[in-house]
């Protein structure tokens, strides 16, 4: 039974080495499901994303953008520089759904209802808009909704993780290829 499985998966970790430009554009693509699930949370079952959300949600169009552009390119450093700037904004998505989750477990004594993300944005400076976001005003703590008992926040960190998980997988695998490929010559 496991040398069943693991055929499939030494194929699948190989993956960045073989067909490079593949292993991008599926990390381009595993972002766009998750918009598209945050979308029709808010389109059709009524969730409003909160500030945090929002920004999550940029993260996830940065991932897709970045990894996109990264599989359009040949070469070994237009690979590297993508699965380098995947794994930044992986660890950066990761670290405000994990502060969103704390806000959610932990949530603060005085709840207010904060001015929303675009609000927040055109009516004070950029230097303290960003700091208030990251502060979770109002419904940042609000569990509206869950799925084998974590919320929208915890699965987001899940999935960023595991968006850094493949982008350090990636990054190792091309730097000991490339070394081995430099000892062989």
């Amino acid at each position: 039974m496991i040398t069943l499985l693991k055929e499939p998966l030494v194929h699948l970790y190989r993956l960045p080495l073989q067909r490079p430009r593949l292993s991008l554009l599926v990390m381009a693509l595993l972002p766009v499901l998750l918009l598209i699930v945050g979308l029709y949370l808010q389109h059709v079952v009524g969730l409003e994303p909160c500030p945090m959300c929002i920004v999550q949600r940029y993260v996830l169009i940065l991932i897709t953008s970045v990894a996109a552009l990264g599989s359009s390119r040949k070469g070994f450093v237009s690979h590297l520089v993508s699965w380098a700037g995947v794994l930044v904004l992986s660890i950066s998505g990761a670290y405000v759904a994990a502060r969103q989750s704390w806000l959610q477990w932990y949530p603060p004594e005085v709840v207010s209802c904060g001015r929303d993300f675009y609000g927040m944005i055109e009516t004070f400076p950029l230097k303290r808009a960003i700091p208030m976001i990251f502060k979770g005003g109002g419904d940042c703590s609000n569990v509206d909704w869950t799925f084998l008992g974590g919320s929208i926040a915890n699965w987001s960190f899940v999935a960023f993780v595991g968006f850094a998980l493949a982008s350090l997988i990636a990054l190792a695998l091309k730097l000991s290829s490339r070394k081995s490929d430099a000892l062989k010559s």
